[in-house]
């Protein structure tokens, strides 16, 4: 007879069905809506669960890492109160970037990732940091624990992409690079997206997806 398996008959929805990590903050899933070989501008349609097509990218940079979400995280006041001179949450799941040897070309994908830093951001006074992280158990980046480990030239290709991934021709750049940071403050973070979705959303199993939605946001 085969071991009993948990599982969901039905797709999760991504943000609020799926777990965040076995060992948050430190290894979190993350849920990959970008590739760096993506020219377009790709995120979770909050309604329905599925990967919708935001906008072409503007610039000519593609992104250095793959790029995606904490399931079950939620930027509000908690998230807010840790950024410097953050208004508020930008009301999203917490970005995550991570960081592979061997390219990745498929989004849509689930991957378990070693947390090691954040990069600081604010969009239109809106805290939207940027979680960085290691695919676990990579051959190569595998044994980075912090942001210091890496080469200064990937944080540099991190630093320009998002400084320049919403600039538009003719209108003032609204986002802002407030800076680069350790494990510790990442884990802070973390901590704080998982306790304000808790707080918004209560336990995710308990409500229909259509319920859990929340006004659409840019990533």
């Amino acid at each position: 007879m085969a071991n009993a398996v948990s599982y969901s008959p039905w797709r999760p929805h991504p943000w609020h069905g799926l777990s965040p990590g076995r060992d948050p903050p430190r290894l979190v899933n993350a849920y990959i809506e970008i590739t760096p070989f993506d020219a377009m501008k790709y995120e979770i349609d909050k309604q329905s669960g599925y990967l919708r097509m935001d906008r072409p990218q503007t610039g000519s940079s593609l992104p250095p890492t793959l790029y995606g979400f904490i399931p079950r995280t939620y930027c509000a006041d908690r998230v807010a109160r840790l950024s410097e001179r953050a208004a508020q949450g930008d009301g999203d799941a917490l970005d995550i970037c991570v960081l592979s040897e061997r390219p990745i070309t498929r989004a849509e994908i689930l991957v378990s990732a070693k947390v090691i830093g954040i990069l600081k951001t604010l969009d239109g006074g809106r805290a939207d940091d940027k979680i960085l992280a290691v695919l676990d158990n990579d051959p190569f980046w595998g044994a980075v624990e912090d942001i210091a480990q890496v080469p200064p030239i990937a944080t540099f290709r991190l630093r320009h992409y998002f400084s320049t991934y919403k600039m538009v021709p003719v209108r003032p750049n609204r986002v802002e690079i407030l800076g680069l940071h350790g494990r510790a403050d990442a884990f802070q973070v973390i901590t704080a997206a998982l306790d304000d979705y808790r707080e918004t959303y209560g336990p995710a199993a308990a409500r229909p997806a259509e319920s859990l939605a929340a006004p659409t946001g840019e990533g």
